[in-house]
């Protein structure tokens, strides 16, 4: 699901949506702790009610903490809700959450050397003419629709704080210092409550999400990430977009994903 240099499709991919997605170690790190994954239910007849799911997440905890972190969540999120039988979709996408969170704890109890290992998370559902999303940490989901780019969640951030308390701008939040103390993660805490959509999100063709960690969005402006998704097919963006972040330096892992409603 992750790795550096290859894209990667989980399984073949229904008609009605486009899909590419990248990860890289970067150029300062030597391991990748970002992972990221598709999921679609194998019966057709199940797509209209479980919709497609897809995740990124970048892990944190030292060398080996992040990797463990980021795959448990993933492969959590993704078992918890494709298994999971009827109900609200919101509400299953909050309840894999969970389910992800405790087994990052259960992995850290058992390995001593781990404990303190957390990770964003950030996991949208789409349906033919809306999206759901469930969302904790500073990894990012952007909607490209028309001529305008929007970002639907929020950072779960010390300067996500300051910014939302009106007292740095978001043009200063993304260079300062402390951008990258999450005040929320799996993993971390008693008990994670996932930032919802709530209400669905509409979608019409054309449409393009984008999914990615801070190692994209932290070092490229929200223009950027929109001049490429809609002048390239998204295999060729996601080359692009992680190419122009190795060359600002890449310090950190990089992952994008993006699915292109068709």
């Amino acid at each position: 699901m992750s790795g550096s240099g290859i894209i990667r499709y989980r399984m073949q991919v229904r008609a009605g949506i486009e899909i590419a997605s990248l990860s890289d170690v970067g150029c300062q790190r030597e391991n990748n702790e970002d992972r990221h994954s598709y999921w679609e239910p194998a019966v057709d007849e199940q797509l209209p009610r479980k919709g497609r799911l897809a995740i990124v997440a970048d892990g944190m905890g030292g060398h080996k903490g992040g990797q463990e972190a980021s795959r448990i969540a993933v492969e959590s999120i993704e078992e918890s809700y494709s298994a999971a039988g009827e109900g609200n979709p919101q509400d299953l996408l909050v309840a894999s959450f969970r389910v992800a969170h405790q087994r990052i704890q259960q992995y850290a109890r058992a390995h001593p050397a781990l404990l303190g290992m957390g990770t964003t998370a950030t996991a949208i559902l789409i349906f033919p003419t809306y999206l759901l999303y469930a969302h904790v940490g500073d990894s990012r989901l952007y909607r490209v629709h028309g001529s305008n780019i929007t970002r639907l969640t929020h950072d779960h951030s010390y300067v996500g704080r300051l910014v939302e308390g009106g007292m740095i701008s978001a043009e200063d939040a993304d260079h300062h210092p402390q951008r990258h103390i999450l005040t929320a993660a799996l993993g971390a805490g008693p008990d994670v409550e996932p930032e919802v959509s709530g209400a669905t999100i509409p979608l019409d063709a054309g449409d393009v999400l984008v999914l990615c960690t801070d190692g994209l969005w932290s070092l490229m402006a929200d223009e950027e990430i929109y001049q490429t998704v809609t002048t390239h097919v998204p295999s060729e963006a996601c080359r692009l977009l992680i190419d122009l972040a190795k060359q600002r330096g890449g310090p950190d892992n990089i992952t994008v994903q993006l699915l292109r409603i068709c």
